[in-house]
């Protein structure tokens, strides 16, 4: 059972309580990542219009350009090329030690089927070979039905045909779906890598809000007949409008469930989890942030990290995707892809030749060697340095361990409010901040945030060292009095007391607080304190030492 990498993969997962447990019986927090687009297409991924936002119309759309013939060919190299071993193995050395994997119905068994139903034994082939990658490297794997029979969404998103969720006004396609999981769990019944079922994804915005009463008892349906053929693996349920609204759950329908959620464009602070943090201690199960991201890596540092405080697996949003800059990997848009765009939108369409060209070009940038990487984007899902950290993300564990103020904020600015430590938007022209994606784009200086310390107060910010090395420690910070006095902790070092020197008229200031650290492989906490004077703080950033002959500060 035992597979080399992460040792906590290792046998059926389960739900134990509030936690998930290996089948070792050892605590694991899933910590995964998403095959966006891989067997489900999006055309935001694309870079496409709304006219080719979803695979049935990108489908249809190489099928006019090249013909049905050369479209097939396209879409089974596109399956062969989008994820290799390679990417696995790449997501199992950056850390993570899980991926979800969204499936389209469509691509497993073909739309309009009536009982008995028949499935795409090739495509389904493409799902086991991932698995079986999966388990040579370390990842546990959960199998997502991002795009249900008939749409359980009505939206771009799950391929829906005619813009409504038919899953839910449609019998005969919720008897499809009861028998694709069947069929899924019979399939994978007896494979301790699949870590558990995501039975729907994102089922449900508000504007359908007419069906919701329709979901749970569809997931019991679902449930029960997975039921007959498996008993092992972890059922997972989302919640309504984009998995956001959990007031669906109205009854525990299995003894081994876990809840799930997605969080992508609002605050990253424990009143906005709070509800499913509630619903987890009401029901005593694990719950799960399956899908997040789609931001800046900024707002991962803080958001991942809210979740590890709260002992909330996650699964990031998503691993590679077209002229990127916040997933891991981007695939490099090939020229004249535009004209692709443009011809949705009625514009001159492109020969034939010229169009194969242009799709064979993207073919050849699909595998992982021939994209641009980004590790930043990981580094910062697990603050794993060298890294830069937001003020305003300090630790998630509360009073007396992530903090301390030795007087609460009398006002706020509508982030991290119950902790009560003072905050201020640096430029004061906006009065709160804004964590919308902003299509990944770093923070504007008028939407950032700096913490206000004074005497007393102090800050704990967590971060990880992959590896033994030597690191800068800078803050930029603003010293209203001119002077002041701080107590400097990293790990169990001794304690450091630093003056800062405000360098002129109270401006902002880039502050070397250690240089040339030899930090050990490990987690890394940092401590401010103030002990005299104040401070306002923007961020603080461990960076590599890099040049040559300066001298290490070891223990």
């Amino acid at each position: 059972m035992d597979v080399s990498g992460n040792p906590l993969v290792s046998g059926f997962v389960k739900a134990d309580g509030k936690r998930v447990v290996n089948g070792d019986g050892q605590e694991i927090l899933l910590q995964g990542v998403g095959l966006g687009s891989w067997l489900l297409p999006e055309g935001y991924m694309w870079k496409m219009p709304e006219q080719g936002d979803r695979p049935r119309r990108i489908e249809s759309m190489i099928q006019d350009l090249i013909g049905k013939e050369k479209a097939a060919a396209f879409w089974e190299t596109y399956y062969e090329r989008y994820i290799t071993e390679a990417d696995i193995r790449q997501i199992a050395s950056e850390g993570f030690n899980s991926i979800r994997v969204p499936i389209n119905a469509r691509l497993i068994m073909e739309e309009g089927q009536q009982p008995p139903f028949v499935y795409h034994e090739d495509h389904l082939k493409l799902i086991d070979r991932v698995i079986d990658w999966c388990r040579t490297h370390s990842l546990y794997v959960i199998l997502d039905l991002h795009g249900a029979p008939g749409g359980q969404t009505g939206a771009n998103i799950d391929d829906s045909e005619r813009d409504l969720p038919e899953l839910f006004t449609d019998r005969l396609n919720a008897e499809r779906t009861v028998a694709l999981w069947r069929m899924l769990a019979e399939r994978y019944k007896d494979d301790w890598i699949v870590a558990g079922y995501d039975l729907l994804n994102e089922p449900l915005p508000d504007w359908f809000s007419e069906y919701y009463a329709r979901v749970m008892p569809l997931y019991k349906e679902i449930t029960s007949a997975i039921r007959e053929v498996d008993k092992r693996h972890m059922i997972i349920l989302e919640g309504v409008h984009w998995s956001t609204d959990w007031s669906i759950f109205n009854e525990i329908i299995d003894d081994n469930l876990m809840l799930q959620f997605h969080k992508y464009w609002n605050n990253p602070d424990k009143e906005s989890i709070q509800k499913y943090l509630d619903i987890r201690d009401e029901w005593n199960v694990p719950i799960f942030m399956g899908e997040g991201g789609e931001n800046n890596p900024q707002w991962y540092t803080g958001a991942f990290r809210l979740f590890e405080d709260h002992n909330i697996s996650w699964n990031f949003w998503t691993w590679k995707k077209m002229s990127t800059t916040n997933s891991p990997f981007s695939i490099r848009m090939p020229e004249g892809w535009y004209k692709l765009a443009a011809y949705l939108e009625g514009g001159e369409k492109p020969s034939p030749a010229e169009a194969e060209s242009i799709l064979d070009e993207y073919l050849d940038r699909l595998p992982l060697e021939a994209c641009d990487a980004y590790p930043n984007v990981s580094r910062s899902l697990f603050r794993r340095l060298p890294i830069q950290i937001p003020a305003e993300f300090y630790g998630y564990r509360g009073e007396g361990v992530s903090y301390h103020v030795e007087e609460k904020a009398s006002e706020d600015i509508g982030f991290r409010i119950s902790d009560g430590v003072p905050m201020r938007m640096i430029t004061g022209k906006l009065e709160k901040p804004s964590y919308a994606p902003e299509g990944g784009k770093p923070w504007i200086e008028d939407n950032l945030v700096c913490v206000q310390l004074r005497e007393g107060d102090w800050l704990v910010y967590n971060a990880h060292c992959a590896s033994a090395d030597a690191f800068h420690l800078d803050i930029r910070g603003r010293i209203p009095e001119n002077t002041v006095d701080i107590m400097l902790q990293i790990g169990d070092r001794e304690p450091e007391a630093l003056t800062l020197t405000d360098p002129g008229e109270g401006q902002w200031h880039v502050h070397r607080l250690g240089g040339g650290m030899l930090i050990e492989e490990g987690p890394v906490d940092v401590v401010i304190m103030v002990n005299q004077g104040r401070i306002e703080l923007d961020w603080l950033e461990f960076t590599k030492n890099t040049l040559k002959g300066d001298k290490l500060k070891g223990r």
